[in-house]
């Protein structure tokens, strides 16, 4: 089987596959290059969040979405990325189990008791070693252990602010913005419910040893005993992390991932008017995408999805495969247009390497990205001898001085 493959300039290679591979799998009728199921419409759902996304973790496919692109104060979810970072030092060895951070003036003051927000309640002056740290921010949601955590890390808090957001980017979190580890009101920290879902997504996959402290229940820290603060982890619906958080320009959120059966469910929710509202739609949630969706499988990990052209090399083309199953979560009774395609910049120039990674599965339902996963390359193709060089340097001026024409044409009509 094989999806409907493009350049990044738009052409097109074995168009129909799309619908084949869509049709084998869905038994659907093939029109063009996508597949349509014959039954009925599944029921939507309904959501008092005015920004939520409930994503398929394994697929990365968006199950349910609502003002999920609109910018929003992140409030103690931004520790999730404050969260991220120290996992990263951890996994470059620069921080250990042995490594303390000094409770700050700074943080005892802004973060204790007397911030008015959530604390570990750290001594003045103390130093708490990083595994005990971590469950002040990750348990206890403690301010004064992010800012300790913060200070230690780089200095001041604006100096880590600085590696939140290169770390956001790498990720891919393009709309969210940090200015602090604490998630503090700051006129522009402001995220979006799909960037916290990819950074759920992230810590999960990323640090599966340290995502463990997610799902701890409780932490004692200065003989003070405190609950997780995550309503989802007392439900028997398989939830095993991340935070909420709560600011009054916001409202009630929370980035949580549940487990039923292996799948693995990521979801957000922020706006929500009491805490209560917030573990109620995050449970419903939850149910809904476990109950009404059902997993199709399309390909196997390193199947053969698409393949690319290359240029200037021993041979034409070099497979396409991805590292994980293919699979698509499918609302149960669905009659929704289902198009796929993988995309790439290309020709790619000779020698390619094996797995590169050079473009994108993606497979939509009607406005809705329902799997966006990336395309490796399957095989090495070397360079090809002088005289299949030159043809195909001869072959790109031509399509090139094709698509010059072509680009005319249309801007005229």
């Amino acid at each position: 089987m094989r999806v409907t493959a493009t350049t990044g300039t738009g052409r097109a290679l074995a168009r129909h596959a799309a619908a084949f591979a869509l049709a084998a799998i869905l038994g659907a009728a093939v029109a063009g290059s996508a597949a349509r199921a014959q039954t009925s419409q599944a029921p939507a759902f309904q959501t008092l969040a005015p920004h939520a996304i409930l994503i398929d973790a394994d697929t990365g496919a968006v199950l349910f979405e609502k003002g999920a692109d609109e910018p929003f104060s992140p409030a103690s979810m931004a520790k999730l990325m404050t969260v991220e970072v120290l996992f990263d030092e951890m996994r470059k060895g620069k921080l250990g189990p042995d490594t303390e951070f000094t409770i700050s003036e700074n943080a005892w003051r802004r973060g204790g008791a007397g911030g008015g927000g959530s604390s570990m309640f750290a001594q003045l002056n103390s130093k708490v070693k990083l595994p005990d740290l971590l469950r002040g921010i990750v348990v206890q949601s403690g301010n004064d252990a992010a800012i300790a955590a913060a200070e230690g890390v780089a200095g001041t808090e604006d100096n880590f602010a600085q590696i939140m957001n290169r770390h956001a980017r790498e990720i891919g979190l393009d709309r969210s913005t940090f200015r602090n580890a604490t998630g503090y009101s700051a006129p522009d920290q402001k995220v979006t419910a799909r960037d916290l879902s990819k950074l759920a997504i992230h810590l999960i996959e990323t640090y599966p040893e340290q995502y463990k402290l997610f799902a701890e229940r409780e932490f004692t820290w200065n003989k003070i005993r405190q609950q997780n603060r995550n309503p989802l982890l007392a439900l028997d619906i398989g939830a095993d992390g991340l935070k909420t958080g709560y600011l009054e320009e916001s409202g009630y959120g929370l980035t949580g991932s549940a487990v039923q059966n292996g799948q693995r469910l990521v979801l957000v929710v922020s706006g929500l008017k009491t805490a209560r509202d917030r573990a109620a739609e995050s449970r419903k949630l939850l149910e809904w995408g476990f109950r009404a969706f059902e997993a199709r499988q399309i390909f196997n990990a390193g199947e053969t999805v698409a393949e690319a052209e290359t240029y200037g090399a021993e041979k034409g083309r070099v497979p396409l495969v991805t590292k994980k199953p293919v699979r698509l979560m499918l609302p149960r009774g669905n009659g929704d247009r289902l198009v796929a395609r993988a995309t790439y910049q290309g020709p790619l120039t000779a020698p390619v390497e094996a797995g590169r990674e050079v473009g994108r599965l993606k497979v939509t339902r009607g406005e809705q990205v329902v799997l966006d996963m990336p395309l490796y390359t399957a095989e090495s193709v070397p360079a090809g001898t002088m005289t299949q060089r030159a043809l195909d340097a001869a072959l790109e001026v031509g399509t090139g001085w094709f698509r010059q024409a072509l680009s005319r044409i249309t801007s005229k009509s």
